[in-house]
């Protein structure tokens, strides 16, 4: 973050002084977590579910902390930010698990006016902000549009997700005045939200991946969550750049939304930056011609998965927008690396066992992806599907997950492990689609899931987890992990072979 002193950051916020005059300076970075800050930093008390961080203040201060962002009066030097009205509250209150008063509610404000402060501050000295918008695919494509910027300069993006109230804002004073690139992932759960987040950062280049049916439960339709996904093309300024996948009619639509030029991207003939001739090698990693106005030349990506490339086109029209050549763009793309956790994460153990870790979150959308992404790297091998719950589909649920298992049948996926009876429909579509007995089967729990692999993988299987959030199935995937590598067998007993289960 650029130098403030407490006093400005009041007047910034609309908050006051509480035990300070407001010499302090804040020379190092804005931190929700205490054991984050850096001497001169600005610690933002939240309350969380189990701990709220207005009692760790003090020791903040204590430990080099210049301040504190606070919702009441700590015992510390602090910004306090003013109250919000209870219609206000409640509704940032919900990204807050513990807010119950509405003080953290009323520090997420505060912190999201300083974010705009500082990011127009920098805008004005050559900062160029990136959003990134999509049903699914956002935070891959944030990491490869990072990859493809950093050569060009000092290059800010989010770790993992932070893609909300909080993340949004907090990514955003990680930024400095060296920082020539930011760019932001940004989610909404209901209307009005990501011209919220495009308010806290505005945005010169919006990109705008997909519009599939995450969250269709709480936006009521994918039509619904177009208009609020088109909200980040709209904050754009007429000097701006959206860019938009022409794959995806409800995406290409939004072209009449935004005062700013339009690239279009995609496999679709009309595209601007496009991709074609695409093939995938026996690990699901795709190569494609990249093809522009400007000319052409061939990518393979290092990544898993056919889908991603339409990720490195939305990818590749940032980067040149901003100067890079189609030469340059496609040796970076050739050579990125995944970056975010548990997003088609492929770990292959001693014994040959695959592991596709893409538990992080998912919808129909992206288990289509990753079920393709498995048949693909299955080819001779026996392949299994462990799949949980994706969440937050409304009345579509049970049609959605029943859709997904006979997908599986359809792939030739030679075992389908669903998790938990939320998923159930995916089983029974499995079962309806193929007449399957032992192929598809229907576990209670992580921990069953866990039992029923280790009794029955075998050396060279390739396993597939994934499901939204909730489910935690990443534990099933890190148990496997750790089982095998360690040399456990398919009882998890030690087979004492130096790591070969």
């Amino acid at each position: 973050m650029i130098s403030l002193s407490l006093a400005d950051i009041a007047g910034i916020v609309g908050g006051r002084l509480h035990r300070t005059d407001g010499s302090p300076v804040v020379t190092g970075s804005v931190e929700f977590d205490s054991r984050e800050l850096t001497p001169g930093g600005l610690f933002v008390a939240l309350p969380g579910e189990k701990a709220d961080g207005h009692d760790f203040a003090a020791r903040a201060v204590q430990a080099g902390a210049a301040g504190v962002l606070a919702g009441r009066p700590v015992d510390a030097p602090a910004v306090l930010a003013p109250p919000l009205p209870p219609g206000q509250a409640h509704e940032r209150s919900v990204a807050l698990a513990g807010d119950r008063d509405g003080t953290g509610a009323a520090v997420l404000a505060a912190l999201g006016k300083l974010a705009r402060h500082v990011v127009t501050e920098l805008a004005s000295h050559g900062l160029t902000v990136v959003g990134v918008t999509g049903s699914s695919g956002k935070t891959s494509t944030k990491d490869l549009i990072a990859q493809l910027l950093e050569p060009l300069g000092p290059t800010v993006a989010p770790p993992g997700s932070f893609n909300n109230e909080l993340g949004h804002p907090w990514t955003a004073l990680r930024a400095d005045e060296t920082t020539r690139h930011l760019v932001l992932e940004m989610s909404a759960r209901g209307p009005g939200h990501i011209a919220e987040l495009a308010a806290i950062a505005p945005p010169r280049i919006g990109v705008v991946l997909n519009v599939g049916s995450a969250h269709v439960g709480e936006f009521g339709s994918r039509e619904g969550i177009a208009q609020t996904k088109g909200e980040l093309v709209e904050a754009l300024p007429e000097d701006g750049l959206a860019v938009l996948n022409a794959d995806d009619p409800l995406v290409a639509a939004m072209a009449s939304r935004t005062r700013a030029r339009v690239v279009r991207v995609g496999e679709h003939p009309g595209a601007d930056v496009r991709a074609e001739d695409i093939t995938l090698d026996e690990n699901a990693r795709a190569s494609f011609r990249l093809v522009t106005a400007e000319g052409q030349a061939q990518v393979t990506l290092p990544l898993h998965g056919e889908h991603h490339v339409g990720n490195a086109l939305a990818a590749a029209a940032v980067a040149f927008e901003l100067g890079s050549t189609v030469s340059e763009v496609a040796a970076r793309l050739s050579t990125v690396e995944r970056r975010s956790a548990r997003r088609m994460e492929v770990t292959t153990l001693p014994d040959g066992v695959t592991v596709l870790n893409d538990s992080y979150n998912a919808n129909p959308e992206s288990v289509r992806a990753a079920l393709k992404t498995l048949a693909s790297m299955s080819q001779g091998r026996r392949s299994w599907a462990v799949l949980g719950v994706m969440g937050e589909l409304g009345a579509d649920s049970v049609r959605a997950h029943d859709e997904i298992g006979r997908l599986a049948v359809r792939l030739n996926i030679s075992r389908l492990v669903v998790v938990g009876d939320q998923a159930a429909a995916m089983h029974q579509g499995a079962s309806h689609e193929g007449s399957w007995g032992e192929e598809s089967v229907l576990v209670p729990d992580t921990e069953g899931a866990i039992a029923l692999l280790r009794a029955e993988l075998s050396p060279g299987d390739v396993v597939l987890v994934k499901a939204s959030k909730v489910a935690g199935l990443w534990r099933v995937a890190d148990a496997l992990i750790e089982d095998r590598a360690s040399g456990r067998d398919s009882s998890g007993t030690s087979n004492g072979k130096d790591g070969v289960a």
